[in-house]
Parts: structure tokens; C-alpha cells; sequence
């Protein structure tokens, strides 16, 4: 008998993905039909309360277009969220404005971009500007700048032009991937001699899964919009040296390595879903078949892993909305509902046990703080789900 991967595999066919043929195929994969169908529209209900709970708790609404980053707030927070949490609140708006382009969408996208810049530095420790991790003054003390975090942001902004065609947002990508190919490790002397480190902090040589395959999947996006093959040269770049170092005999990924060698061996959910995202990326833009089947193995490793052992509600809800959104991605090639319908699981997940009913805020242990990272990961996960299957392929 077939396994369900090798029936993905072999259904597979030219850039987007063809219909599955063969009985066992169609049987295996083709049913209930695709797309996915919304009947009542249910998790866009879901996004907007979410939605309307992350203005009235996480939102700063001073005029400064920032967000806290915990509600209630919790001694040591900054007086505004960190980088990382306010760009998931921001790529939250924007899944918002895929699912449903109002003025009141629109307008919070708006919003939330204007907050990103104030994080914003002109130069760097490798003489690139990126996002520090804190707010500038007179919003925050700034703070070191971390390479995943800014991946983030290029991402979105790849996102919305693809979305829109605004070539601002694509000249800030590009400016970012060149921070991005400043932090690459040129000593060969090192373990595992190259990579993107994780942060310009003078605390941490880490070189990440989180680094590195976000760096993949910006190079192969911005290859494909402009044609120009440094972006696909650095897209492979980091996506060779991840597998060759952070990919595991199970087809997953660990978190990161050492620079004494030592690799942290964590599987975090959102580890497979970017390497996944990037590979289908590469597919795209090269059409070779060896990145489009390594993406499947991916995501059927990875469903195997967390789905179906069922310990994805064990990840971070900013983790998860990660990994489901890139399975959503991968899925308008392989035709298949089996993603979607575990992520639409997963929602339900959400609303039932992660959620709480007196306010609308989301966490992972729901007696405790909500942060901004949760209730933006819940907004995504229910705008995605909500959202017309034809606009997946714009997603990270």
C-alpha cells in the first residue's frame, strides 16, 4: 500500500501543483474536494473577535502605533512590545486585509506599519540597517538586533507586495536580506564553518534553523519577484548549510548549533514549517522537483510529529501559527485538505481550551498573562483559515 506521502509526492505536477490522478490517489487525497469550503465562515468570526480583543488589550492606542507586550503587564515588560511581538501583531493586520480588505482592516495595517519603523536603526553591528529588538527613543531603549526578527518583517513585506505590488515594501525586503547575508558566519575555522547567527549580541554565536531557513525562503521569494540570482545564491546558501547541520535522520529540524559544535536538539514546530515554506519557495522558483519533494517530506514528517501524535497543542500558539500557515502554502500544490483540516482542528483547539471566554485574549496556559505574540498567532491562524484558498500562496 502507498503511504500518503509517496501518493502526495506522485500526484504533484507542474509549478502550483495539477490534480491528483489514479484511483488510490483520488481516494487517498481528493476528497472532501478542494478547495476548502467555509460553510458560515465561522473562523472569520473567530479572527475579527480576536481581532477586536487584540485593539481593546494589546494595542497600545497612545497615538504611538505600538503594542504591549503582555495584557495584563508583567514586571520587566518595556514600556512597548519588542520587535518580534509587534511584527506578529502587525503580519496579523495583514492576514486581516487578506481575509477581508475593509477600510477598518486596511487602517490597522496602516497603523501597525508606521509602529514597525519606530524600531528601525540605520546602521548595525555590520554596518546594515535593520530592526532592533526594542523601540527607538522616545518609545524605548532600542536594543540588539536579532536576524530572525528581522527575517519577519521582510517576510511581510513580501507578503504585502505580492498582495498589492507596493514596491516600497519590496525595496525594505531586499534591504533586509542584505542584513540578513551580513550575518552569515565566514570563519572556517568555526564548527559547522557558516550559517546566519542568530543576533549581533555579543552573548550569543548561535547559528539557528530560525536564522537561516527564514534567510532561505526571503532569497528564493525575492528571486522570483526580480529575477536576480544573488537572491537565489543566498537562498541556497543558508537552506544547504541548515540541512547539512540542523536536519535530523527524522526529516526534522533542530533549533540551532553552538559555536563549541554542540547542537540544541529541540524540534519546535515552527522550525519545520519555515524549511518547508523555503523549499517550496526554491521549487517555485527554479522548478526542481528535489525542492517540491523535500517540502512534502517536511510536512508529513512534521504532520506525523505533531498532528497525529497529537502534541501541537503543546507548541507555542506563535509557533504553531507559523508551521500551519506554511502547510496552508504548500498545500495549493498538493491539492490536499489534510493540512487545512488539522489547522482548522487546531483553531477549534484554540477557541476551546487556549482561550479565554471573558475577554477574547488567548494563551497558552489561560491563568496567566496573554502575550502580544499569542493573540496576533490566533488572529493569523483564523484570518488564514477564513481567507480564499487563492491567496495562500502568498503566505510565510
Amino acid at each position: 500500500m502507498l503511504s500518503r506521502r509517496t501518493l502526495l509526492k506522485a500526484g504533484l505536477g507542474a509549478v502550483g501543483g495539477a490534480a491528483l490522478s489514479g484511483t488510490a490517489a483520488e481516494a487517498a487525497l481528493a476528497s472532501p474536494a478542494w478547495p476548502p469550503v467555509h460553510p458560515g465562515n465561522a473562523n472569520s468570526m473567530r479572527a475579527l473577535e480576536s481581532w477586536s480583543a487584540l485593539q481593546r488589550f494589546v494595542l497600545a492606542n497612545d497615538g504611538s502605533n505600538l503594542v504591549h507586550e503582555t495584557y495584563p503587564a508583567q514586571s520587566g515588560d518595556p514600556a512597548y512590545g519588542y520587535e518580534w511581538s509587534h511584527s506578529q501583531v502587525h503580519v496579523a493586520a495583514l492576514d486581516l486585509v487578506a481575509m477581508r480588505p475593509s477600510n477598518t482592516a486596511r487602517a490597522a495595517l496602516s497603523s501597525l506599519a508606521t509602529g514597525q519603523e519606530h524600531y528601525w536603526e540605520n546602521s548595525s553591528t555590520t554596518g546594515r540597517p535593520g530592526y532592533a529588538s526594542g523601540a527607538q527613543a522616545p518609545y524605548g531603549n532600542s536594543g540588539d538586533l536579532f536576524y530572525d526578527d528581522n527575517a519577519w518583517v521582510a517576510l511581510e513585506k513580501i507578503q504585502l507586495h505580492l498582495m498589492t505590488g507596493d514596491k516600497v515594501a519590496l525595496q525594505r525586503a531586499e534591504q533586509i536580506f542584505a542584513l540578513l547575508q551580513s550575518g552569515w558566519d565566514d570563519d572556517p575555522t568555526h564548527p559547522d564553518p557558516g550559517g546566519v547567527f542568530w543576533t549581533q549580541a555579543s552573548w550569543s554565536q548561535d547559528r539557528n534553523t530560525v536564522s537561516n531557513m527564514p534567510t532561505a525562503l526571503i532569497g528564493a521569494r525575492l528571486y522570483a519577484i526580480t529575477g536576480n540570482r544573488d537572491y537565489l545564491t543566498g537562498a541556497l546558501r543558508s537552506y544547504d548549510w541548515t540541512n547539512r547541520y540542523l536536519l535530523d535522520t527524522d526529516g526534522l529540524y533542530f533549533d540551532h548549533v553552538s559555536m563549541d559544535g554542540s547542537v540544541e536538539k529541540t524540534k519546535w514546530s515552527y522550525n519545520q514549517g519555515i524549511p518547508l515554506a523555503a523549499a517550496y519557495a526554491l521549487y517555485l522558483a527554479t522548478h526542481d522537483r528535489r525542492y517540491l519533494d523535500h517540502a512534502v517530506d517536511v510536512a508529513q514528517a512534521s504532520y506525523e510529529y505533531y498532528v497525529e501524535s497529537g502534541s501541537i497543542g503543546q507548541q507555542p500558539i506563535y509557533f504553531n501559527s507559523i508551521y500551519f500557515k506554511s502547510l496552508l502554502l504548500l498545500s495549493t500544490a498538493t491539492r490536499s485538505r489534510e493540512y487545512y483540516d488539522a489547522m482548522n482542528d487546531y483553531g477549534d483547539l484554540l477557541w476551546s481550551a487556549r482561550r479565554d471566554a471573558s475577554t477574547g485574549l488567548f494563551s497558552q496556559d489561560i491563568s496567566g498573562a496573554t502575550k502580544a505574540l499569542e493573540q496576533g498567532a490566533a488572529v493569523q491562524v483564523y484570518a488564514s483559515l477564513a481567507a480564499n484558498a487563492s491567496s495562500w500562496s502568498r503566505l510565510y
